[in-house]
């Protein structure tokens, strides 16, 4: 008998897969199409965030907004002239508030870049002639590689982008912000009455539960995150003030708007704080301004934060760094302030989703109508 006559080791008998490699096999495609979703859901989102961030930026906005709103309603006003009112009171609160604060507002936030660049000069002269003895050059690679990535993130293709094409973005962003969060104040339940009517009726409570926790989760973010921000903004001004500073008003400012940023925007702002003050009054009072931070954010954190959110931002620090990042990266600074409140959203959604139908995630507010079904009843489903 020849060799070719010899059959081979598995002749006759089927070639099986290891068990373990199979199921390895089977996540290991799954996970490849969800990969290639999220890159295609992040490619869209950022050809449509014109669109997309406003809209987003309307539903934080018509969450406080439905409230003076419903008021006006239950006195007899029709919700036309009540969500006008409600509007046009927005709009003369924004500009009073802009004619108080932004004209010193600006003055001194002239002052705060050449602050943030002297603080610089005395941590890098720090870093050089301290006990880290870290080599110069060193150092300015690290502020070029900073000031680099600054640049990029401003610019199109490797050039500026036109701030005639910034601003017109802008002001259309702002436009189409107020419509859509004039609409959803005035017509909100029937968006969502006209949405539910598409889902088979046996889901529809579920559906409803859904979004009713959403809508929730989205009010008590960004009531939360204004009033963390403006209890921080008070101590940490407060503080400056006391020992010092200079450059106090932009501080504030930059502490407030960094509540909207869980963790990332603290931690930013409390480093501008430390850095101002280091330069205006010295080491000392920079350490003084460094323990108040510390203990701002963990008082925050512990004691309010949890009774201000509730159930509406509870997930992880981690998720929350992740998210704002890719925020960032698909939509800018707005991508980055919509990513948390979007990430909070979704789990919250996530968990209504998996609760019995009629349990809400989040308890009724007694002053929301309770025929209301959407955005402008979230206190319930109807």
């Amino acid at each position: 008998m020849g060799d070719e006559d010899i059959p081979p080791p598995h002749a006759g008998r089927p070639v099986t897969v290891p068990a373990r490699l199979d199921r390895a096999a089977a996540w290991s495609w799954r996970l490849l199409v969800i990969g290639a979703a999220v890159v295609a859901l992040g490619v869209v989102a950022s050809r449509l965030r014109l669109v997309l961030l406003p809209v987003g930026v309307a539903l934080l906005l018509s969450t406080a907004l439905v409230h003076p709103a419903h008021w006006l309603t239950r006195r007899g006003l029709r919700p036309l002239l009540a969500t006008w009112i409600t509007m046009l009171g927005f709009l003369g609160a924004v500009v009073g508030i802009g004619v108080a604060i932004v004209p010193p507002l600006v003055d001194e936030f002239g002052d705060l870049g050449p602050t943030l660049e002297d603080a610089a000069d005395e941590v890098e002269g720090w870093l050089i002639d301290g006990p880290l003895g870290v080599d110069q050059a060193t150092i300015e690679d690290a502020r070029d590689r900073v000031q680099e990535t600054t640049t990029n993130a401003f610019s199109s293709n490797g050039a500026l982008v036109d701030s005639a094409v910034i601003a017109g973005e802008v002001v259309a962003g702002i436009v189409l912000t107020l419509v859509v969060a004039f609409f959803l104040v005035k017509d909100g339940d029937r968006f969502q009455r006209w949405a539910i009517g598409w889902v088979p009726e046996q889901h529809r409570d579920r559906v409803r539960q859904v979004s009713v926790a959403a809508w929730s989760t989205l009010g008590r973010y960004l009531i939360g995150a204004a009033s963390l921000g403006f209890v921080e903004a008070v101590i940490i001004g407060v503080t400056l003030t006391l020992t010092g500073s200079s450059v106090v008003l932009p501080v504030a400012a930059l502490t407030f708007v960094g509540a909207f940023f869980p963790f990332v925007g603290a931690v930013v702002a409390g480093v501008i704080a430390v850095l101002v003050s280091l330069v205006s009054s010295g080491p000392e009072a920079a350490l003084v301004v460094a323990v108040v931070a510390v203990l701002v954010q963990q008082f925050d954190n512990d004691l309010l934060a949890p009774v201000i959110y509730g159930r509406a931002l509870k997930i992880h620090p981690l998720v929350v760094i992740l998210a704002v990042t890719t925020g960032a990266a698909i939509g800018g600074f707005l991508g980055a302030f919509l990513a948390v409140p979007l990430a909070a959203v979704l789990v919250n959604a996530t968990i209504a989703a998996r609760d019995d139908p009629g349990e809400v995630t989040e308890p009724s507010e007694p002053d929301e109508p309770s025929d209301a079904t959407g955005p402008t009843g979230a206190a319930g489903p109807a």
